[in-house]
């Protein structure tokens, strides 16, 4: 990869920044751009824009951002990056490149993770044939704990309560698997997968073919935050572990680095509603490979503890308290850290794994 990057100048301070020097990058190199905006959404200038750069019968790259929304802020600034890499060295004639930005523009804009619905469109994306319905049973039993209708004080005893459950369902990956895993019942819970697909899932289900054109090959990079160690980053799969192209992820992305969603062990941890595997099953005739580069911020359950937190001062709370704002401040950091290690370290490792998943289609 190119190491002349000064990566500190990508990150934007809004979704509104982001949004336009994103447009403006894509402006400059010709794009051809699509601007959308979810109907549940009031305010209309929170969109989802893609921009397309190239030939699409030609191998296809696809980088996009913000599914959950505060996570688009680290997203939006490697989009930003790669941009700027293509109009300095030109652009690679042999491929097409595919940016979506801000598939959840409600939840960049308000320093959420979920959308205007409380959906984590990352659950919505459910098949055809599925319904929106159920949630893991230890869920249920959880559900005091994960959603107090009361906002959290100082004295909550996180860590205590957190601790015990911890032994009552079997460990923390256990637990993990059950809170994260989406569930369909508790609309103002955590991890909430909807009781419809939204806008924004219908937004890409009509129009990705669109994007994608007649190509025949696609690798698929879906850029998040928040699980692993900090300053590390992980490729996630939502393929099956027996995958035929278990081989070509690993020597692409480096066997350490891969993980199963399905396995439920490490980093990774099993969903449901996953964009990327809905992308795979629609898209069976053609050659697509999708991973969930994921890089890693704080401790699991500090991660928890403060999602937790904000949903329920959201729903629950003075979201005009100084509290509220805390809550807000604190993901913020858990999802898009103010180190400028973190920022400078994670932004040039995303553009790493873009420069992989390029090499790699090439030779697809």
């Amino acid at each position: 990869m190119d190491s002349t990057y000064n990566t500190s100048g990508y990150y934007s301070a809004s979704y509104k920044e982001a949004k336009e020097r994103f447009l403006q990058a894509a402006v400059d190199l010709n794009a051809q751009i699509y601007t959308y905006h979810p109907e549940t959404l009031a305010q209309p200038d929170l969109t989802i824009d893609v921009a397309i750069i190239g030939d699409r019968s030609k191998p296809v790259l696809v980088v996009s951002s913000g599914v959950h929304g505060v996570e688009g802020f680290f997203g939006s600034a490697v989009q930003l990056a790669w941009l700027e890499g293509m109009r300095r060295k030109g652009v690679d004639k042999n491929i097409c490149t595919v940016f979506i930005h801000a598939v959840n523009p409600f939840g960049f804009a308000n320093i959420r993770r979920v959308n205007e619905e409380n959906v984590d469109l990352n659950r919505n994306f459910l098949p055809d044939n599925q319904c929106y319905r159920g949630a893991p049973d230890s869920y249920e039993d959880l559900n005091g704990f994960l959603n107090p209708e009361v906002p959290p004080g100082n004295m909550d005893l996180f860590f205590v309560k957190v601790a015990t459950n911890i032994l009552k369902h079997g460990g923390l990956q256990s637990l993990k698997n059950a809170v994260a895993g989406g569930q369909y019942e508790f609309p103002k819970g955590i991890f909430y997968g909807g009781a419809a697909a939204c806008d924004s899932t219908n937004i890409i289900k009509e129009n990705y073919s669109l994007w994608l054109g007649e190509t025949e090959k696609v690798v698929h990079i879906d850029l998040h935050t928040g699980l692993g160690q900090s300053g590390d980053y992980k490729i996630l799969l939502a393929e099956p572990e027996k995958s035929p192209n278990k081989k070509w992820y690993k020597k692409t992305f480096g066997k350490k680095k891969v993980e199963f969603l399905a396995s439920g062990k490490g980093t990774a941890y099993k969903a449901s509603g996953i964009m990327g595997e809905w992308l795979q099953h629609y898209f069976q005739h053609v050659d697509y490979r999708f991973a969930a580069a994921e890089f890693g911020t704080y401790p699991v359950l500090k991660m928890l503890k403060v999602i937790r937190r904000e949903n329920s001062f959201f729903h629950f709370g003075d979201r005009s308290s100084e509290a509220y704002k805390k809550a807000v401040e604190d993901l913020k950091e858990c999802f898009f850290p103010a180190s400028f290690e973190w920022r400078r370290k994670s932004l040039h490792s995303g553009l790493e794994v873009i420069y992989q998943a390029v090499k790699a289609l090439k030779y697809l």
